[in-house]
């Protein structure tokens, strides 16, 4: 099994893109627990959320792994759930970055904000541009100091498809 990951600021792609991989090669999508969360909840979240948030996501990781599809393509992991909760609330629970690095992952797919325009949801709090590049910086930073394998994707929505499909046919071999 090939475990790619899209991370990133949000209204970069994640979604768009793995949904795009997985009509391209099949396997199976990982969506964004925190979504599910807040959608359930009915109200912002907390610091005091992150664990569960983090557990759900893990759980719903688990479970697509224990199917052992030949692609696992997640729509987010851990990092985000770390970058968020350290950009939100300036804390993060310790229990979270040992728990990634414990886990494998074949491929970070690193989406840039710049090229794609900001879109709100309902859910997103970041329209400013500046406050994306911090985060999609962080996420570099956190990638390079752990040195995880990641290649990072630009450009507008067409390019960004045709970047992320060679990559993953790359690691398909």
């Amino acid at each position: 099994m090939k475990v790619v990951v899209l991370t990133g600021p949000e209204s970069s792609g994640k979604t768009f893109l793995a949904e795009r991989l997985q009509q391209r090669f099949g396997g199976l999508v990982v969506g964004e627990y925190v979504r599910h969360f807040i959608d359930r909840e009915q109200r912002e979240t907390c610091l005091a959320d992150i664990p569960a948030i983090a557990r759900g996501q893990l759980e719903w990781e688990d479970a697509a792994r224990a199917q052992a599809p030949g692609l696992l393509i997640l729509d987010t992991h851990l990092l985000s759930n770390i970058l968020w909760s350290q950009t939100l609330f300036g804390d993060c629970p310790d229990w979270l970055e040992p728990t990634l690095l414990e886990r494998h992952y074949d491929l970070h797919l690193l989406l840039s904000p710049e090229g794609v325009a900001w879109q709100g949801d309902g859910q997103r709090c970041q329209p400013d541009l500046a406050e994306r590049l911090r985060f999609h910086q962080d996420c570099a930073d956190w990638l390079q100091r752990h040195a995880r394998p990641w290649v990072g994707i630009d450009g507008d929505w067409a390019q960004r498809e045709i970047h992320v499909i060679e990559q993953v046919r790359r690691l398909l071999g």
